[in-house]
């Protein structure tokens, strides 16, 4: 059974030989191939050729054109720096104020250096894989691609100064995200991941009104296109698991602050949950039998479609031999699962 076979029947929750594994890596995974950061954020060859270097090593089942945050905000006109082997950043956003907003302009994914860069890396991807793998693009939700266009403190402060005014931002941030995800899934990916680590610093009001409508019109896109949508957000979503529901997402990824069992429950195997055990105290700082115990732990509560993955990303640093743990634990779910 290949990994896309592995997932597509795991979705269904069909027997596998195996839970998928949908560990999250990229720090991780550029300096596993030992390169620095910036060329695994800049150079699609870096990010592909760590991604089937980690994929391999640790039996992940997915493929992922994942970096940093700033692909669209880039293209827009935001001033990114990337420090030779650090994390990006912005430290002037683009909308100092609200008239900035008049002067921006959409741009094509396929005009757009970032964004294009990110479709190459796709490309590349599905030619190398075939059909074994599943290949992951992703965007940015509209909230999210707001604040780093805006930054997360103003952002905040104009939720509740100037509502009306984020909305126009968000009609064109949705728009991005909707051209984008459609590139993607044209270039080869059938997954599209949306990351909005935003929504979990704001109410479960503010996410129905400011973020959910905004992933349910991606998400549509998404489904139009023939792919999966997968929702990712960071930090402790327990206030709105009923809402995240409703965004269409078909995964939902859930943090390690959330209760798996809870989540599982309440979905009954619809959006499967991908997750969830803490990528720091356990991936990063515990023993491979902790890990292992983590890792069975989350499958025996997550029913029979959930997918394997630490709660986010996987800690630059993490041991191998942890990341083994959970990949042999995996495998012996899957013998239970078989027998």
């Amino acid at each position: 059974m290949n990994a896309i076979q592995r997932v597509q029947k795991r979705l269904r929750g069909e027997p596998v030989d195996r839970p998928p594994n949908f560990n999250i890596m990229m720090t991780f995974a550029a300096h596993y191939i030992k390169q620095p950061l910036s060329r695994y954020y800049l150079d699609y060859r870096v990010l592909c050729d760590a991604n089937f270097a980690v994929a391999e090593a640790f039996a992940l089942d997915i493929l992922q054109a994942i970096s940093d945050p700033y692909r669209e905000a880039a293209d827009l006109g935001a001033q990114i720096e990337f420090p030779y082997d650090g994390l990006p950043v912005c430290k002037i956003p683009l909308l100092q104020n609200e008239t900035d907003l008049l002067k921006m302009t959409l741009v094509k994914p396929e005009d757009g250096k970032r964004m294009t860069d990110r479709l190459q890396a796709i490309t590349r991807f599905r030619e190398q894989a075939g059909d074994t793998m599943p290949v992951m693009g992703w965007v940015e939700g509209a909230l999210a691609e707001a604040a780093d266009l805006r930054g997360v403190s103003a952002l905040m402060m104009d939720l509740y100064e100037r509502p009306q005014w984020v909305k126009e931002l968000l009609e064109l941030c949705v728009t991005v995200a909707i051209n984008f995800a459609r590139a993607q899934v044209q270039a080869g990916a059938n997954i599209i991941g949306l990351g909005d680590s935003v929504v979990s610093q704001i109410s479960p009001a503010l996410y129905r009104e400011f973020a959910l409508p905004y992933q349910q019109r991606i998400f549509a896109a998404v489904k139009e296109m023939g792919a999966i949508p997968r929702l990712h957000i960071c930090g402790n979503t327990s206030l709105i698991l009923n809402e995240m529901v409703q965004s269409g997402a078909d995964i939902i990824d859930l943090d390690w602050m959330v209760d798996f069992g809870q989540a599982a429950a309440l979905y009954g195997g619809y959006p499967a949950i991908c997750g969830n055990f803490d990528p720091v105290a356990v991936m990063l700082q515990s023993s491979p039998a902790s890990v292992r115990q983590a890792t069975l732990q989350c499958m025996q509560q997550g029913g029979a479609t959930c997918i394997s993955m630490a709660g986010c990303e996987i800690p630059d640093g993490t041991p191998v031999e942890n990341l083994l743990a959970q990949a042999q634990a995996l495998r012996d779910f899957g013998v239970q699962l078989c027998s």
